[in-house]
């Protein structure tokens, strides 16, 4: 998540609140944060204020010397702590928001950017409140983790508040398929009746004892028998392939067997590996320079395409992939992670192309070039 830092007065708790640069009627001020570069004190009947002046001494729940004020939107969700942190945790005019429903996960990928945990607290009562302070207008939400099942009928609880908050918003669940294995549990989602829902599930080769060392579990079956129960109940289901030393070889032999065991998923994704967490602990077993399984990712998406299974390709560079396979990118890098390199400035595709993420620059493309 987006954060920007300042210096923290009379706050002692978290506050969250919706963002406003205007101000809005006083009866509406009760969930709101005015962002005002020049105030000195609280508004009256704000949660709190943030503001770039410092040296200040307000009596009211103020984050001073704040220096991009110009950055908040009104509709943010922001988290406001003691440090003086100003955490988003939704931006209205982004298309990357979800909330985080867990950092716990069944699975412990090889390449996991974020690793699993083991005690958190629970996030449900602040996620809810994050949800009833989004935008009624929201066009795209997801729900995250670490693994969200492992919340249990919580999830449906979110899906639900959603829809209540977010009625045109089209939800995405991120998962690992495995919970779904459980019928009923596959069952209590489709009676959420969710117009608009897709549930994305990794599937890392079409060999068991591979999928299960990527993640680090013996769950190949149990995700296969998930994907086959959400058919069976008419879900929405998305594939997604992380690329790496230990998939790019099978690529192709992947896609077929996608095709002939499950031709009903809406689209196949793969994705360019994030190298921080723990596969940057194992960089040494999955590091690839992208360009060189371009072939192997030709292949795959060729045998998808003549099937009529849609397929994508994430967090890739336009540089990297040879010209047949640009129409299949798209940006899935959320804004708050997304860079580019010196050489991608004046390139005439930067404005079509991802980049990368941040925590990348160590890691990438030894054939990132601009194009004139």
């Amino acid at each position: 998540m987006r954060q920007v830092n300042g210096i923290a007065h009379n706050i002692y708790e978290p506050v969250v609140g919706v963002i406003s640069t205007t101000g809005v009627n006083v009866l509406k001020r009760k969930n709101t944060i005015l962002v005002n570069p020049t105030a000195k004190d609280n508004g009256f009947g704000y949660l709190a204020t943030i503001t770039a002046l410092h040296n200040i001494a307000p009596k009211g729940r103020v984050i001073s010397k704040v220096q991009n004020c110009s950055e908040f939107n009104d509709g943010d969700v922001v988290l406001l702590n003691d440090k003086g942190e100003i955490i988003f945790h939704y931006e209205r005019n982004s298309i990357h928001n979800a909330i985080f429903a867990t950092g716990k996960c069944n699975h412990r990928c090889i390449m996991c950017p974020q690793p699993p945990v083991m005690e958190e607290p629970d996030y449900f009562n602040f996620n809810l409140k994050v949800i009833s302070l989004c935008s009624k207008y929201t066009k795209e939400f997801g729900i995250t983790g670490g693994e969200p099942t492992l919340v249990g009928d919580k999830l449906f609880k979110y899906i639900k508040a959603i829809q209540k908050q977010m009625p045109h918003a089209a939800l995405n669940i991120l998962s690992n398929g495995v919970k779904f294995a459980d019928r009923s549990y596959a069952a209590k989602l489709a009676a959420c009746k969710c117009k608009d829902l897709q549930i994305d599930i990794p599937l890392f080769s079409d060999v068991s004892s591979i999928h299960n060392h990527i993640v680090g579990a013996n769950t190949f079956y149990k995700t296969v028998e998930g994907l086959y129960n959400l058919a069976t109940y008419r879900q929405r289901i998305g594939i997604r392939i992380v690329i790496h030393k230990l998939t790019y070889q099978r690529l192709p032999q992947l896609a077929e067997y996608i095709y002939r065991n499950f031709p009903f998923v809406s689209q196949v994704a793969f994705l360019q590996m994030e190298t921080i967490g723990l596969a940057e602990d194992n960089m040494k077993d999955l590091w690839i320079d992208p360009y060189e399984y371009n072939q192997q990712l030709e292949d795959a998406i060729q045998i998808l395409e003549n099937r009529g299974i849609k397929a994508l390709i994430y967090n890739a560079q336009l540089c990297v992939l040879p010209e047949n396979l640009r129409s299949y990118a798209a940006n899935a890098i959320s804004d708050w992670k997304d860079t580019y390199l010196p050489e991608c400035t004046a390139c005439r595709l930067k404005d079509c192309c991802g980049g990368l993420f941040a925590s990348n620059q160590k890691y990438h493309s030894a054939h990132i070039k601009r194009f004139n």
